[in-house]
């Protein structure tokens, strides 16, 4: 296993191609890592909306009934 710039262990071959991509999109090998940091940190966002989305819409039903619902004891209701 080769030691890169950033300290991180990784194997001659993936460096290597991590290398070549970078050098490929006019990159320094830093700034192709960080744009993968980035792209990774926007897919991983987008997913957790729609997964929040779909969390919602599949229990609505369960939110208008608290809202909807008289209330017995102070605080029981839905956020």
């Amino acid at each position: 296993m080769a030691k890169t710039q950033m300290g991180a262990r990784v194997d001659e071959d993936v460096a290597e191609l991590a290398k070549k991509r970078a050098a490929d999109l006019g990159l320094s090998i830093g700034d192709y890592l960080a744009r993968l940091v980035q792209d990774d940190a926007s897919g991983l966002r987008s997913r957790a909306v729609d997964a929040a989305a779909r969390f919602l819409a599949e229990h609505q039903m369960v939110f208008d009934e608290a809202e909807g619902s008289p209330r017995t004891a102070r605080g029981a209701h839905a956020a």
